[in-house]
């Protein structure tokens, strides 16, 4: 047990991110769903969020842009900012994604890590 908690202290910074980037997905959802809450907050903490976890796995080389699993992530990192500047779509966008990242997620990893774009890189 001892061994566990002392664990490579950027799994633990990304376990942090990735919590900070679900609660901004539920503050999102929930003033899309009318809660007395401003969307631009829920969004703005998902947009930043993901943006330093995408640059984060990227540079560990856990993730390759030009695979689907890092094509799908720039992909909703867009259509977050798109939401933020239209809202009246922000609703079907984000269910959208909801949707998408899980089934994404939960995909098998040959589909996630295939790379339509050419090799992947070796990291």
């Amino acid at each position: 047990m001892k061994r566990a908690l002392r664990s490579d202290p950027g799994r633990w910074l990304s376990i942090g991110l990735r919590s900070v980037h679900l609660v901004g997905a539920a503050l999102l959802g929930a003033a899309l769903l009318g809660a007395p809450l401003e969307s631009r907050i829920g969004g703005g903490v998902m947009l930043a969020s993901g943006l330093v976890l995408f640059i984060a796995d990227h540079v560990a080389a856990r993730i390759d842009v030009r695979e689907l699993a890092g094509l799908w992530i720039v992909a909703k990192l867009a259509a977050v900012g798109w939401t933020l500047l239209h809202p009246p779509h922000a609703v079907a966008v984000f269910f959208g994604l909801l949707v998408g990242s899980s089934v994404f997620s939960h995909a098998p990893r040959e589909l996630r890590h295939w790379s339509p774009l050419g090799r992947r890189r070796r990291g």
